[in-house]
């Protein structure tokens, strides 16, 4: 029977939804985390009989046909991108994107990192990085006489020292934006690679070519709507269930069947 081979491709398929529940439930306090969002497809169909197909000798076609659907599969896990709030934390160095864009990360690789999680850190060398050590592009360094710092919504970086009462100019944040930010691979720590899906990235300062603004002393949180979460993990729950009663009924159907004399 079919049905074993259906039945199982559909828990198979709600296994993968519940996962991405937990992952994205697990991600409730991690900064600029998006949540994800299982997506499914109906799997090919066995055709018995075509619509269409001429069904009798005087040229009579079928209106409907017969075709069996052999289950589901997983089509992709996509990224809701959603704003997440901005929690005011007063931090010189905490910098929350208000709209679209990323920030741009220099990986060890050489290779470039886009982020949203602005919670950055100052190295031995005043050089701007984050939480993990990675310079953040274009780099900028904080000398280290500088009582304080300033960032507008420019992206523009000022320090304040004590024996000047102008504020100097240190370099300026820029953003980076795709064609298909639901295209970037997810490689962790809150951390983004390019991909021939996600399209060329293209920089711009902020308030430019549809890119968000820079907002000082606050982090974005996560986007993950708890009620929302907990509702799809019922959902899945219950599909979970219903696949596996239909085992149990072929199970006894087939039982049934090998009992016949």
């Amino acid at each position: 029977m079919q049905a074993l081979k259906i039945a199982a491709t559909g828990m198979s398929a709600q296994q993968l939804r519940v996962e991405t529940i937990s992952n994205n439930l697990a991600n409730m306090s991690t900064t600029g985390y998006n949540a994800r969002r299982a997506e499914f497809a109906d799997l090919h169909y066995q055709q018995v009989s075509r619509a269409g197909a001429v069904s009798a000798s005087d040229g009579s076609v079928l209106p409907t046909g017969v075709q069996v659907g052999l289950g589901v599969r997983p089509s992709s896990i996509s990224v809701l991108l959603e704003q997440g709030a901005l929690k005011e934390t007063g931090g010189d160095l905490d910098i929350a994107i208000e709209g679209s864009g990323y920030f741009e990360v220099e990986l060890p690789a050489g290779q470039s990192g886009y982020t949203r999680d602005g919670g950055f850190k100052r190295s031995a060398d005043g050089l701007i990085v984050t939480n993990d050590g990675y310079p953040v592009a274009p780099e900028i360094t904080i000398p280290d006489d500088a009582k304080s710092i300033s960032i507008n919504a420019d992206g523009e970086v000022y320090a304040y020292f004590n024996d000047s009462v102008e504020a100097e100019l240190l370099g300026q944040f820029t953003l980076v934006g795709f064609s298909n930010a639901k295209g970037l691979e997810a490689i962790g720590n809150n951390m983004f690679l390019e991909t021939e899906a996600s399209g060329v990235p293209f920089v711009a300062d902020p308030g430019e070519d549809g890119l968000g603004t820079i907002q000082q002393g606050y982090l974005e949180g996560s986007s993950v709507d708890s009620v929302r979460e907990i509702t799809e993990l019922i959902e899945a729950q219950r599909g979970y269930e219903m696949n596996a009663k239909v085992i149990t009924a072929v199970d006894q159907m087939l039982s049934a069947t090998t009992q016949v004399r």
